[in-house]
């Protein structure tokens, strides 16, 4: 059973926050303007600069050029999800002339950080990379060598370690949001492939139902038709073999309409347990009267083993099929069914006698093709065709013990 997952940060960390991305989302969706964020985001950045004036009374005091750089760098966020490179390079070059302007240092390095941190998220790592790149080269010029020819007036070079501590500032900022991107493009996959698996599993189950219904319509519907055709010849001469036939059909139609509800009855409900069991071997008997009904003679030889649920039913369709195409495109009115198992195997085997009477000899493809794909669904196989002597066989090979046993 798949375990329960809450809101909690490791399901975060696992599928993404659930503002990320939404169930159901099958496109992108187009981006939005980060109004809110913006807004904040400046007006920390305005109200920082002004405590860190303070602070620094040796730099440049901020001006109305000093507020329109910061207004920039930081109203430039607003299109950072449309234009992330362009973004990116205006706000580290507002950044680089804001420092190299002699204004003093404070939280304008966060509008640089938010947008390369949406670049990178984006996709354009380098774009990302090279605007702080020349951020940190601009600022290691000015502070190194252009300082004596730029404001504020008596500025001193800056030390080895200040250089450091950007130079790790640039790199924790390009970390994080490399791993940012790294998670998203691991939560995209995930997302992929629980699609992919939910597809495959609803083809799988329709392609079962499919399966289902084809095997119930096509067995009644060919002791129907036998039984009709009895009716009608008789109707005259025999009222009472007629009324037989008549009976037959009423029974067959009964048994087919209720198979027929139960796979329906999973269609409208899945997941839900089904309201009869499904049919196995230990209904072979009545598939043995149902084949007499129609003129089929069947012999059964061998002891059905204890099979899992799947393999019981697989092995049940496997002989009702074999028994409808032998009805209908057989001109022998006998069958034989063998049951034999060794060594982990079910080898079941229906033959006739034949001959064929007509070009779907042996069976239709979608019969075969059906039993086939349930052989296969349980690691088995199946071999159908002509005999040598004449005749048609079907020899299914099943495992006795599945993954429903274990």
């Amino acid at each position: 059973m798949e375990e329960q997952r809450g809101p909690g940060p490791s399901h975060w960390w696992r599928d993404g926050p659930p503002w990320w991305h939404r169930p159901g989302d099958r496109e992108p969706r187009p981006a939005r303007w980060p109004w809110r964020s913006t807004v904040l985001i400046t007006a920390f950045v305005l109200g920082g600069s002004n405590f860190a004036a303070h602070a620094q009374p040796h730099r440049e005091q901020l001006d109305g050029y000093a507020r329109l750089l910061l207004l920039v760098a930081s109203l430039l966020l607003l299109w950072r999800q449309r234009h992330p490179v362009a973004v990116v390079f205006g706000t580290a070059t507002a950044a680089l002339v804001y420092l190299g302007a002699g204004y003093p240092y404070g939280p304008v390095f966060l509008a640089v950080a938010v947008s390369c941190f949406s670049a990178v998220v984006a996709g354009h790592r380098r774009a990302a990379w090279a605007a702080l790149g020349l951020l940190w080269a601009g600022h290691a010029l000015v502070a190194l060598w252009l300082y004596r020819r730029l404001p504020p007036q008596g500025d001193k070079a800056a030390g080895v370690g200040q250089e450091i501590v950007v130079a790790t500032w640039v790199l924790a900022v390009v970390a994080l949001s490399e791993l940012v991107r790294v998670r998203r493009e691991q939560w995209a996959r995930e997302r992929a492939d629980r699609a992919q698996a939910a597809q495959r599993r609803a083809d799988e189950e329709r392609l079962r139902m499919a399966r289902e219904l084809h095997d119930v319509l096509a067995h009644s519907i060919s002791v129907i038709n036998v039984q009709a055709g009895v009716g009608l010849a008789l109707l005259d001469s025999d009222p009472e073999q007629a009324r037989a036939a008549l009976t037959t059909i009423k029974a067959a139609s009964k048994e087919a309409l209720g198979e027929v509800r139960q796979v329906l009855d999973t269609l409208r409900a899945p997941g839900a347990a089904p309201r009869a069991p499904a049919p196995g071997l230990a209904r072979l008997p009545e598939l043995v009267d149902q084949a007499a009904t129609a003129g089929l003679t069947v012999d059964v030889r061998g002891e059905p083993p204890h099979l899992s649920p799947g393999a019981d039913l697989a092995a049940f369709r496997i002989v009702q099929e074999a028994l409808t195409n032998v009805v209908r495109h057989s001109g022998s009115r006998y069958a034989r069914v063998l049951f034999e198992h060794e060594g982990g195997e079910l080898r079941l085997r229906i033959d006739d006698d034949g001959p064929a009477t007509g070009a779907d000899a042996g069976g239709s493809g979608n019969g075969l093709a059906g039993m086939r794909e349930r052989a296969a669904a349980l690691g088995g196989t199946i071999e159908a065709g002509p005999r040598p002597d004449g005749g048609f066989r079907v020899l299914a090979v099943l495992p006795l013990h599945t993954r429903e046993d274990q």
